[in-house]
Parts: structure tokens; sequence; C-alpha cells
């Protein structure tokens, strides 16, 4: 099921993810932004809702491609 992310190039994930992590640098990143009204109880507008998803989403796919490829390194395969 996770195969198409085993195949997607990693060099990829890690430049995607640290495009859409900062990205906007100035005046914030949205990521920061948006992690902070997280934790602030703010956030509440679905604009918002998607722009923590939208930004997120290529980290939490860059963690879950490394993390299954350390996997099959322990495993031999």
């Amino acid at each position: 099921m996770m195969g198409w992310l085993d195949r997607f190039p990693r060099v990829w994930l890690v430049v995607i993810a640290l495009y859409l992590g900062v990205a906007p640098i100035v005046p914030e990143p949205h990521l920061v932004e948006k992690l902070r009204m997280l934790s602030q109880g703010m956030l509440v507008k679905p604009i918002d809702m998607f722009d923590l998803l939208l930004h997120s989403a290529p980290l939490v796919l860059l963690a879950v491609r490394l993390w299954r490829d350390a996997q099959r390194r322990q495993s031999g395969h």
C-alpha cells in the first residue's frame, strides 16, 4: 500500500518538505504560524486547518519514508 512512497525519490521529498516547511519566510513561515495558532486554540478557520495540513504533509511523508527505510535496513531487505 505504501509502495508509491518507497518509489518516490527521497531527494524530492526533502526538497518539498523543506520548501513547504519554511514558505513563506517573511513575515513568518506558515507552518510555524499554524502550529502556534493550534497551541493557542486559535486554529478554527477551515483555511487555516488546510494550511496546516498542506505545509505539514510533506514533513509527515518524509518522516514515514525515513522510518520505512530504517525498518528495511534493520530487517536486511
